[in-house]
């Protein structure tokens, strides 16, 4: 995992518009999710979910780690007590992407109501653009993704997608302090930076149909 400090990622980073932020290379990316202890204890000994986790409900992963540690309160919420990463292929992420549906209904999206409402309810996969947010919690105008998974793309995660998972619970704990006292010249957080999906389709998935045209 690559750390950097907070505010020179900040200044290079979009200050608005929708983008996915993430740490990657060529062959993997890396995005977060947060769990009560037994599920991220389980996770971690066998690297792969399983135990009390259920793969019988949608599952959101978010590649950006402001915004995960936004959702989990740095780790303080209940039942998101346990922050990891999840070392995904890229290529597998990149087929997260071309299943997506997007959760709401866009004009500048979709042609009609009726084609968003049948794709949302025939994909496996959700797409949801969410106000960005500053270590604080305070919101940013760029917009950050998360996707829910379920079904047999949730498997799929499961059984083909992960590299590693890793236990990110020292970072949350040991900046959790800065980015509530708002010394963000001393916060380190994971070097992110825009990813662009390398096949054409999956970029579509992100971009308006405005945007297109």
């Amino acid at each position: 995992m690559k750390l950097q400090n907070y505010i020179k990622q900040k200044d290079s980073w979009p200050q608005s518009g929708r983008h996915i932020l993430a740490q990657y290379d060529d062959e993997s990316i890396i995005v977060y999710q947060a769990f009560r202890p037994e599920i991220a204890e389980y996770a971690l000994k066998n690297q792969a979910f399983g135990g009390e986790y259920s793969f019988t409900r949608m599952s959101w992963i978010k590649p950006n780690f402001l915004w995960m540690m936004y959702r989990s309160g740095w780790g303080t919420k209940l039942g998101q007590e346990y922050t990891l990463a999840l070392r995904l292929k890229r290529d597998f992420f990149e087929k997260i992407l071309l299943n997506a549906g997007w959760s709401s209904y866009a004009t500048d999206r979709y042609l009609s109501h009726e084609e968003w409402k049948h794709h949302v309810q025939n994909t496996t996969v959700r797409l949801q653009w969410d106000p960005d947010h500053l270590p604080n919690g305070d919101k940013e105008a760029r917009k950050a993704i998360q996707l829910g998974l379920k079904d047999d793309m949730l498997t799929r995660l499961n059984d083909e997608g992960i590299i590693e998972i890793l236990n990110m619970n020292s970072l949350v704990e040991e900046q959790r302090t800065i980015a509530f006292s708002n010394n963000w010249e001393a916060l380190k957080t994971p070097l992110e930076s825009v990813f662009t999906p390398h096949e054409d389709a999956a970029q579509n998935v992100l971009i308006d149909r405005l945007e297109q045209d």
